[in-house]
């Protein structure tokens, strides 16, 4: 009897062992989840590049850059002939000024107000004296100074209206001004990004027209790895702008490790493999960083 409970209690111990095993092992999978992960073989290229072409046809007079120069922003790049544009800005700028000056001229209605206010002076002297005497004037005198008090009256109006006009024709050569200058600014080539001239294809004294492209330019100071990672090693975690350490030439004397967040996690998985893609923007103020390079993507 003691004996068949002895055994009983053995096999209920080992039961419970075989059933906390399982337990454990589910505590240490869920630790896990919070593990760096590692994807080896990642593809470094670039964010961003721009193919910047011409505005305006013309002859290429002045290439201001060329490969391997780093850039801002704005920068003057190339110079396409502008003489021609240059005169019409000039011409338009001082059509500009006159029609502003005769907007500014109020001469016209000062002098309109002035001679309002000396006919109907004119006027009520005629007026006050029929009132002491009736006869001193003559009705066809006084329907003349009527007609030129009214006259005077209408001439303020047309007055007002031609300074309207001239300030509408002031603004008519302030838009034919900026047009002139936006054709200037459209001859000259500048750079959209900041970043590096990898590429130029065409040469001073060369003919561009709309649309074609003078030269590339690769933004440099960031950088993508792409790499793939196994739908398994997820884990229902949320790696979007989670922090890793991009390793080049891992495990060498010339490794070099670069900082930067992950960006993107593709919502497609490869149905063959099980995998799907992960991007990090990576972080290259040195430029050391090349596009086309393979690491190894560390994910924090």
């Amino acid at each position: 009897m003691n004996r068949l409970c002895a055994s009983i209690c053995l096999f209920t111990t080992l039961a419970g062992l075989q059933i906390a095993a399982p337990l454990a092992l589910s505590a240490d999978e869920r630790a896990s989840t919070d593990a760096p992960l590692r994807i080896d073989s990642v593809l470094v290229t670039v964010i961003e590049q721009v193919e910047v072409p011409a505005r305006e046809v013309g002859q290429l007079t002045n290439l201001r850059v060329r490969e391997g120069m780093t850039i801002e922003r704005g920068a003057l790049l190339a110079q396409i002939e502008d003489s021609e544009a240059r005169l019409l800005l000039k011409q338009a700028q001082l059509e500009y000024e006159t029609a502003q000056l005769k907007a500014e001229n109020d001469v016209d209605l000062r002098f309109a107000r002035k001679s309002h206010e000396v006919a109907n002076a004119e006027l009520q002297r005629a007026k006050d004296s029929i009132q002491k005497y009736p006869k001193s004037i003559s009705k066809t005198e006084l329907d003349r100074l009527q007609l030129t008090a009214e006259k005077a009256e209408l001439e303020i109006e047309q007055a007002t209206e031609e300074a309207k006009t001239a300030q509408l024709e002031a603004k008519l050569k302030r838009n034919a001004e900026e047009i002139a200058a936006l054709a200037v600014e459209k001859r000259k080539v500048v750079s959209p990004i900041d970043g590096m001239v990898v590429q130029i294809m065409t040469r001073t004294g060369e003919w561009v027209r709309p649309g074609e492209t003078v030269m590339r330019l690769l933004k440099l100071d960031r950088l993508r790895a792409e790499g793939l990672i196994n739908l398994s090693l997820l884990q229902e975690r949320d790696l979007k702008d989670r922090p890793v350490v991009l390793l080049v030439n891992p495990g060498t004397k010339q490794e070099q490790k670069f900082q930067g967040k992950i960006s993107f996690v593709s919502p497609e998985i490869n149905a063959v493999n099980n995998q799907t893609r992960v991007w990090a923007d990576i972080e290259n103020p040195d430029l050391k960083l090349k596009p086309g390079m393979r690491a190894s993507l560390i994910i924090q």
